[in-house]
C-alpha cells in the first residue's frame, strides 16, 4: 500500500484514507459499498487502490452517457451489481427560454445553495430549453421540494419520465499526442495551447487554471494521469496517458482536448 500512496499527491491523502476505509468495510461486512459522486481523478484513485485486491471489484454509473461524475460501487466478487444499486435520480426542469438562458454554473450554484454536499450531485446537462441533472436518491425528495428557483427564474423540478431521452453531451474530446520535457503544469499548458512558458505561467499565477475542479496557482505543479485541467478562455485538457519516454528522454503524452460541438 505504501508504495502505491507515493504515486498520489499529499492533498489526496484524506481521500485515499477514505477509500481504504471503504475497502475494509466491504471486506468486513462482505457487502457492497456505494460512494457519493466522484470525479474522474477520484475514480482513478479508487480503481488504483481497489485493483490491488482480488476479492473486490468496482463498477460506476452516472446515468448520462460519458458522465463525468459517477457513483462507484465497491463489491465482493460474488456480487452482481444492478442498475438500482447506484441509487440515482434524474430530474428535469423546463424553463421559460424566451426570457432567460440558464447555464451550467447557474444550476450548480442553485443546487449547492440548498446546503447539500457536491458529492450528492452528478452531471448537469443544459440546452436551450431544458435542464437535466442527476442526484443521489437519498437527497432527491429534498431537492424536488426545495429547488424552486435558479437565479431569478422560478423553476419546477420533475422526475424524468421513462420515455424521455437524456440530453447528449454537446462536447467532443479530441485526442492529441505530444512530447513534453516534464509533467509540470506550465510545460503542459505551454505545449498543448502552443503559447510561451511565460504566458502559461501568467495564466497559472493569475488563478485562471483549475485542476480537477480546484484552483492551482503553482507553476511547477506535477500533473498525473486522469487529471482534468480547465484553462479559462481555452477550454479543457484531459491527461489521458503517459506512454513512456523518447530516446531524448522526453515524455510521450496522450491528451484529450475539449471542443464544443456547434
Amino acid at each position: 500500500m505504501e508504495h502505491l500512496i507515493q504515486h498520489f499527491r499529499k492533498d489526496e491523502q484524506p481521500f485515499i484514507e477514505q477509500v481504504v476505509g471503504w475497502q475494509h468495510e466491504v471486506e468486513d461486512r462482505y457487502a457492497p459499498k456505494l460512494t457519493d459522486f466522484l470525479d474522474p481523478r477520484q475514480r482513478f484513485i479508487v480503481a488504483s487502490i481497489i485493483g490491488q485486491y482480488d476479492t473486490l471489484k468496482i463498477a460506476s454509473a452516472g446515468l448520462f452517457e460519458d458522465a463525468e461524475r459517477q457513483r462507484m460501487l465497491i463489491y465482493p466478487t460474488y456480487y452482481e451489481p444492478m442498475e438500482e444499486d447506484f441509487q440515482l435520480t434524474v430530474f428535469t426542469i423546463q424553463y421559460p427560454v424566451k426570457f432567460v438562458q440558464l447555464r451550467h454554473p447557474d444550476v450548480l450554484g442553485a443546487l449547492l445553495s440548498l446546503g447539500l454536499d457536491r458529492g450528492k450531485f452528478g452531471d448537469i446537462r443544459v440546452n436551450d430549453y431544458l435542464v437535466q441533472f442527476v442526484v443521489a436518491n437519498e437527497v432527491a425528495e429534498y431537492v424536488r421540494l426545495h429547488l424552486t428557483g435558479i437565479g431569478k427564474v422560478k423553476v419546477h423540478v420533475e422526475s424524468i419520465k421513462e420515455t424521455e431521452p437524456l440530453l447528449q453531451n454537446e462536447e467532443e474530446w479530441l485526442e492529441e499526442s505530444h512530447t513534453v520535457s516534464s509533467m509540470r503544469l506550465d510545460v503542459i499548458i505551454s505545449t498543448v495551447l502552443k503559447i510561451s512558458r511565460q504566458k502559461a505561467q501568467a495564466l497559472i499565477t493569475g488563478k485562471k487554471v483549475r485542476i480537477n475542479w480546484t484552483e492551482r496557482d503553482t507553476v511547477a505543479f506535477e500533473l498525473q494521469e486522469g487529471d482534468i485541467l480547465s484553462v479559462r478562455g481555452s477550454g479543457r485538457i484531459k491527461i489521458m496517458m503517459t506512454e513512456g519516454r523518447t530516446k531524448k528522454d522526453k515524455i510521450r503524452l496522450q491528451i484529450g482536448r475539449l471542443t464544443q460541438k456547434s
